[in-house]
């Protein structure tokens, strides 16, 4: 084998060679002495043109044997369709057993429900319930088909002028599903190479409307507004794009996953100091900040119109279902062609459309309810515990998952379990909310109290 080697080496040296003393190696072309490398090179680059003009090798096709394919189907291991069951995703919910109202059933039990964001206790209203059973009797229960394409009822187009006309904005735009109106809105509007700044604490729906604009997003620390400040500035400073792009800041009015409040009026100075627009999500605050119940610009007292768009989920103050965006004209138009949520999903049942201004009609009418919320909020401060955290009508309370059962099983009381879903990326803590509202009684408020501090204290002496 060395023998072969050392005799074609020696065949390729005396080829250069003869190459290199050719008789027209040292020939002159056009005033350039043609040297003995550049026929080599020559041929070379004819051997080069030569490999890549012909047609790639491809080995023979030869069948797998019954034996192979055995084999390989006996080694495949498939991947899993889900993750591994855990222990904590073995969780069970409670289930209702009749309306949600400040008593429930539970399994089977007469508790008291602090776990419906039932805010101005409209559930089971009186007046709901005839202006749903006069919509079911005239529209039927649905209306079976998208608002473009033959779902658009004159209840839907009352309801949207109602809300308008409620916050003081010029149009508003329904949906039919609270949540997926955020994570509609935010992709109509903010597209590939625009910039959005959101709150890293903000609720699964806003995230998700953010993954799906494709837009670059900044995450600034939770309700912390030098965070933001710093993120703004940075951006404008190092994007080079900045004054040519979309700029948004996403935040929410009362935080559905800690209960703050966002200080509008901060987050308004930083918008137009660097020129943003701001996109926030009233869901929780509709109905209940304010001093008529408008929500978080009437509680700070700026003008609504400093707010580029609106939205808000109308499941909670508002006893219904379905949420609403609004705003300028321009911004609500926008949506009825460009919002997936809009343009796809079938129309807002009308009996709920007919509910939620009905839901409007009682707050602008009954301002006491506002009154007794706050009346029963403080009443529940006033008797707090020492590791709770409390922002206005949500108590957090980051305790163990036996609260939850010990509260129910023992003091009938029904409070909310706060998990995080696998596709919820907020690293908040969680806990157990407990939900305050204006039909509570003081009864309830105490056994309610009562049942916390008992448990609390339970825990804090197994530590």
């Amino acid at each position: 084998m060395a023998s072969t080697v050392e005799g074609m080496m020696k065949q390729a040296f005396d080829w250069a060679m003869i190459a290199l003393n050719a008789p027209f190696a040292g020939a002159v072309v056009f005033g350039v002495h043609i040297g003995g490398h550049y026929v080599a090179e020559g041929l070379l680059v004819v051997v080069i043109i030569f490999l890549l003009l012909q047609k790639s090798y491809k080995p023979p096709k030869k069948p797998l044997t019954e034996k192979e394919v055995d084999e390989l189907c006996e080694d495949w291991v498939p991947e899993s369709l889900i993750p591994p069951i855990t222990e904590e995703v073995k969780f069970e919910p409670s289930v209702l057993e009749s309306a949600a109202g400040p008593h429930t059933i539970v399994n089977g039990k007469d508790v008291v429900n602090f776990a419906s964001a039932n805010y101005l206790g409209l559930v089971g209203h009186e007046k709901l319930m005839e202006s749903c059973t006069a919509a079911l009797e005239k529209y039927g229960v649905g209306s079976c088909g998208p608002r473009g394409f033959y779902g658009t009822i004159d209840v839907h187009l009352d309801c949207e002028e109602r809300v308008a006309k409620f916050i003081g904005t010029p149009d508003s735009i329904l949906y039919s599903y609270g949540i997926s109106t955020m994570f509609s809105a935010i992709p109509a509007f903010c597209k590939k190479g625009d910039v959005i700044v959101a709150d890293d604490g903000v609720h699964w729906g806003i995230q998700n409307g953010l993954h799906l604009s494709r837009s670059t997003v900044v995450y600034f620390k939770h309700n912390d507004m030098e965070s933001l400040e710093r993120a703004l500035e940075k951006i404008t400073r190092e994007n080079k794009r900045a004054s040519k792009i979309r700029r948004y800041i996403v935040v929410e009015a009362i935080y559905q996953n800690s209960g703050q409040i966002a200080p509008l009026d901060v987050i308004i100075r930083l918008k137009e100091k660097f020129r943003f627009r701001v996109l926030l999500d009233e869901s929780n605050s509709f109905g209940v900040l304010g001093s008529s119940g408008r929500g978080l610009t009437e509680h700070y007292g700026v003008p609504v119109d400093k707010i580029d768009i609106i939205t808000a989920s109308m499941g909670h103050a508002l006893a219904t279902d379905g949420g609403f965006c609004t705003g300028s004209v321009r911004v609500v138009d926008h949506q009825r062609l460009s919002s997936s949520g809009y343009v796809f999903s079938a129309s807002l049942p009308p009996y709920l459309a007919s509910a939620a201004i009905s839901a409007i009609d009682i707050l602008e009418e009954n301002p006491q309810l506002l009154r007794k919320l706050r009346e029963n909020v403080a009443l529940l401060w006033k008797d707090h515990w020492s590791f709770t955290h409390f922002v206005l009508f949500v108590v957090y309370i980051i305790v163990l998952m036996v609260v939850h059962m010990q509260m129910l099983k023992e003091d009938y009381v029904f409070v909310m379990v706060s998990k995080r879903s696998t596709l919820d990326k907020c690293n908040l803590p969680v806990g157990v909310k407990l939900f305050v509202s204006a039909s509570h009684s003081e009864s309830n408020l105490l056994k309610v109290s009562d049942s916390l501090n008992r448990v609390s204290k339970l825990i804090l002496a197994n530590l």
